[in-house]
């Protein structure tokens, strides 16, 4: 009890100081979505992002040398997952690892060494107990692209999302306000589709690498959600809901808005 009431202190302390502009102006230049908030989001968004950078370890591999520029783009883009949700800081999360590009990761097969590994490419990855690691490039063309339809933060860290319980199975510990049976139906009819549709090479609105498995399936659904939200509510409205239940946002409703005013 302790150390959750010297956390929440250090809380408040860092939240009541002003933000740096600094950090305004990295968001204005690598997180496309920031565009599409309203101020009350926007605030909070920051807040969270304030937390995620003082409490994770941070750290630089393949040679880059961690920035204050790499933390913000990245804490802005995963705080963007937690605006609606009743939540805990990513506590499943201690560090983030950030290359410069891809990375090679190792993947043993029964009684190989590491040394003997093959060692498969890849952009980021999350694990049920370790780190979140990131491809610096893919982070930042993912945070300044917002209608592609790809963001490896938001793909990593709604892995962590999913990882909460301990079983990464595409469920992440829902709230009261979405229904399991619900959640169950909808969520295995997508998927189910999704692979119907990876049969014959056509890719729509959902990245057909979510026809993997159903974790995969929850992550490429997120990213959807957040950045082809118009296309993903007119092609799968029963999917669009139940994210827009669990993640406490109408990312449709909050783009047609952002259309109203600019035109």
């Amino acid at each position: 009890m302790i150390f959750e009431w010297l956390r929440n202190r250090r809380r408040r302390a860092l939240l009541a100081g002003p933000v740096d502009p600094a950090w305004i102006a990295i968001v204005e230049r690598n997180v496309a979505l920031w565009g599409w908030l309203d101020d009350g989001e926007r605030q909070r968004l920051l807040d969270i992002a304030r937390v995620l950078v003082a409490e994770k370890d941070w750290e630089g591999g393949g040679g880059l040398t961690m920035t204050l520029e790499i933390q913000v783009t990245v804490a802005v883009q995963a705080a963007l997952l937690l605006l609606g949700l009743k939540h805990d800081y990513y506590r499943n999360v201690d560090s983030i690892i950030v290359y410069p590009a891809g990375y090679r990761l190792p993947r043993g097969r029964e009684g190989m060494s590491f040394l003997e590994a093959e060692h498969v490419p890849v952009l980021g990855h999350a694990s049920p107990y370790g780190p979140v690691v990131l491809s610096w490039r893919s982070t930042l063309s993912g945070g300044r692209n917002a209608t592609d339809g790809r963001n490896l933060v938001f793909h990593e860290f709604a892995h962590k999302l999913d990882m909460k319980d301990g079983v990464v199975d595409g469920t992440p510990p829902l709230l009261k306000r979405v229904s399991g049976p619900r959640w169950f139906k909808v969520m295995t009819k997508e998927y189910q589709r999704l692979q119907r549709q990876a049969k014959t090479g056509r890719e729509k609105v959902l990245d057909l690498y979510g026809a993997t498995n159903v974790a995969e399936f929850f992550a490429v659904a997120t990213e959807a959600f957040f950045e082809e939200s118009v296309r993903l509510e007119a092609d799968h409205p029963d999917l669009y809901g139940v994210l827009r239940d669990y993640f406490g946002q109408d990312t449709a409703a909050r783009l047609s808005r952002r259309r109203r005013q600019s035109s």
